[in-house]
């Protein structure tokens, strides 16, 4: 009786927030990425973000690890909920949420674009008429050039002129194109389709051609450049999961298999935090490594569930050849050479990877020669034991074999890096939930005996307070090639560091975010001959008048220890650097919304200061069935070190942050058309114009004149 008058009273109050099932992607992405750099795979980011978008957690099935992979509820909330649900039992509409302690307007908004509410039910139709009536499912093509001509699209050569001899015996000129350096035409092409229902299956395929990639089926080429492909099957055949074709595995902390949405530092300083234990996941980006290609099963025995997969997958790499040295015992001498002196003739050759490529570009000769040189074969697996949601514990490792051996040309700094054909990870971790605290942690260690550790705990101190505290090391010789727990380098290697996060929010108006982490490096880096240290904090502040404005003030310091040369020796110098920003959305009405941004930074080096800014204004706008967005944005920076990284709004599935570097103008402009229920279409131009340059790029991508355009356009079908 008490719930049924909960939820009449949440019916009633349910007037207070519209329901909006088109999520503003464009202030989501800048919550959790506001810490913006080049060393992100924010398509890797944004592809698992769109996947909780297109196939909602349903809120009366989801569990714990499901939930706290959306990045949005504190520990006190995600606790709140499931109490709520064994109490009550399950859901009758998302309204019910205001029911539940500690949930507040703000967080159900928040929440609302990637959970349902439904009735747990079996669909008792045949399988294949589930996956031919699904209504989650859709067809992308989109198509997007660069306009200005780059080098690469322009004959390799001079023209040639040759002279023939027609049929009336008149001499006749004729040039001869010279062929490009890049293969193929400067448009990239990317298409994709998928039909999936959560707990189900899912069924896709993505296909693409980047920009001076050649298209044509002959021997060696079969259409588009990048081809992937998966089929998921879930609770069939007594298996819990089925997974054939592409996937990866998100596992633990990260430390070994870190797949999925990972945010990292941001301006969320607590919920994006710790990692949830997901096991196998469909891979549908086209980024061309960095996920499996074969197997996997997962199966359930009570408590306990157990996964095992074996890939496959060609890698590109530069391949170089190099003299095996030999040690004889001649005449009780020890000698050592290129060849037997017994055979002079005789030579001793062996090849080797310098480096796995993992840009998964095919434009020019030297690229396709890299393709598909080494073959990489894993097998691994996974068991957790979890009695109830509060407590799991497991174990998981992984063996990578490549076909040619791994061995970077030495020097100071990668001294420790891999080297060899096989690289085995072995991994514990475990969760533990007790009140409103939540711990986590996860410990591995590679073949070569470096060992990786992540460790710490969320917690919501009171109502408004919510704090995270994490510690990790990862050895100079650890070998993780999946792995992405918290670091501050872009890999999980030669590096320790505490990070604590701090969350306010005192009133529905008000919210305070603070970080601050403190790393050191025992090893050398590039750039860096000595071993060192830096920090790193960050304060955020954001107010929210009324439902139609919310503004936010930000300031990011970075120290770091760079190298620098001097007259006797190289001296290790701290580089500190400051990023601000302020930024303000207001909507005028229904139909129009506009964002106001001041974004800068300093970089400090010895006596030397640069500077970087960027004024932009955006103005979103809705006409009939037309959907605009825009932006003018105005930058300066005295090198590329102060560049300004800012999130656009970009076609679906498409994200697009581009550096703001130099002086000059950026202006995009896009449209979405929707002309009935199943149809979507999107048009993009965007265009930097630069006052300090004749010239634009470099190498083959360098195009002459003071522009580089884009225009971009896509096509969505649902069927």
């Amino acid at each position: 009786m008490r719930k049924y008058f909960t939820i009449a009273f949440t019916v009633c109050l349910s007037c207070v927030f519209a329901q909006n099932e088109e999520i503003d992607l464009e202030q989501f992405a800048e919550r959790l990425f506001e810490v913006q750099d080049e060393n992100l795979s924010f398509e890797d980011i944004y592809e698992s973000l769109l996947l909780y978008y297109t196939d909602k957690l349903n809120l009366n099935k989801v569990s714990p690890e499901e939930l706290e992979s959306l990045y949005i509820l504190s520990p006190q909330q995600i606790n709140s909920f499931f109490d709520y649900r064994e109490n009550f039992g399950s859901l009758l509409s998302i309204n019910e949420l205001q029911a539940i302690p500690n949930f507040n307007t703000q967080t159900i908004r928040s929440l609302q674009p990637f959970v349902t509410v439904e009735e747990s039910y079996t669909d008792g139709r045949p399988f294949l008429n589930r996956l031919l009536e699904e209504e989650n499912n859709y067809l992308l093509l989109r198509y997007s050039r660069r306009l200005e001509t780059q080098v690469g699209f322009t004959a390799a050569l001079p023209l040639d002129t040759t002279f023939i001899e027609s049929e009336d015996g008149r001499r006749v000129d004729t040039l001869t194109q010279a062929p490009n350096r890049y293969l193929g035409s400067p448009d990239k092409l990317y298409g994709r389709f998928r039909t999936s229902h959560r707990n189900d299956f899912s069924l896709g395929f993505t296909f693409e051609k980047d920009a001076g990639e050649g298209f044509s089926f002959s021997e060696n080429r079969k259409g588009f450049d990048f081809y992937s492909y998966h089929l998921l099957l879930e609770n069939k055949l007594g298996f819990k999961k089925i997974m054939l074709g592409d996937f990866q595995m998100q596992v633990g902390q990260g430390v070994v298999f870190g797949a999925g949405f990972n945010a990292g530092k941001g301006a969320e300083t607590v919920t994006t935090l710790k990692r949830s234990n997901l096991g196998l996941r469909p891979y549908t980006a086209v980024l061309e490594s960095g996920f499996f290609r074969g197997i996997g099963l997962t199966k359930e025995w009570g408590n306990f569930e157990v996964t095992g997969f074996f890939s496959r997958l060609k890698q590109d790499a530069n391949i170089e050849v190099d003299s095996i040295e030999y040690s004889l015992i001649f005449e009780g001498e020890e000698i050592s050479g290129a060849a037997p002196l017994a055979d002079p003739d005789q030579v001793f050759e062996e090849e080797f990877a310098n480096s796995i490529i993992t840009s998964g570009f095919h434009r020019t000769e030297n690229e396709l020669r890299r393709r598909n040189q080494v073959d990489e074969t894993s097998f691994g697996g996974m068991v957790t034991f979890s009695p109830n949601r509060r407590f799991m514990v497991g174990g998981a490792g992984i063996s990578t074999n490549f076909s040619v051996p791994i061995g970077r040309t030495p020097n100071n700094y990668n001294q420790f890096e891999f080297r060899g054909e096989q690289n085995r990870v072995f991994t514990l971790f475990s969760n533990y939930t007790w009140q409103n605290f939540s711990f986590f942690g996860e410990a591995a260690r590679s073949s070569s005996g470096g060992v990786g550790a992540v460790g710490g705990f969320v917690t919501s101190l009171s109502k408004i307070v919510d704090f995270a505290m994490i510690l990790r090391n990862y050895d100079r010789d650890f070998h993780s090639f999946y792995g992405n727990a918290l670091s501050e380098n872009s890999r999980n290697i030669n590096e320790r560091g505490t990070y604590w996060g701090l969350s306010v929010q005192p009133s529905r108006k008000h919210k305070l975010n603070i970080y601050y982490d403190r790393f050191s490096f025992p090893w050398l880096k590039f750039r860096t001959e000595a071993p060192s240290e830096g920090q790193e904090w960050l304060v955020r502040y954001s107010h929210f008048p009324t439902r139609k404005i919310s503004l936010y003030a930000q300031l990011r310091q970075q120290t770091r220890q760079v190298t620098l040369p001097s007259e006797n020796l190289n001296v290790l110098t701290d580089q500190k650097r400051y990023n601000y920003l302020f930024n303000i959305d207001y909507q005028l009405s229904n139909g129009l919304k506009l964002k106001t941004r001041i974004q800068g930074s300093t970089q400090q080096q010895t006596s030397i200061q640069t500077r970087g800014f960027t004024f932009i204004q955006d103005v979103n706008f809705q006409i009939w069935k037309l959907k605009f967005h825009t932006r003018t944005a105005l930058f300066e920076t005295d090198d590329f070190a102060n560049a300004q990284y800012v999130y656009e709004n970009d076609v679906l599935y498409a994200f697009s942050i581009p550096a703001y570097n130099g002086t000059g103008i950026r202006n995009y402009a896009m449209v979405r058309y929707d002309p009935t229920r199943k149809l979507s279409i999107w048009v993009r131009y965007a265009r930097f114009a630069f006052r300090d340059r004749d010239e634009v790029g470099s190498g083959l991508n360098l195009s002459q004149g003071g522009t580089s355009s884009e225009l971009k356009a896509m096509l969505r079908v649902k069927f």
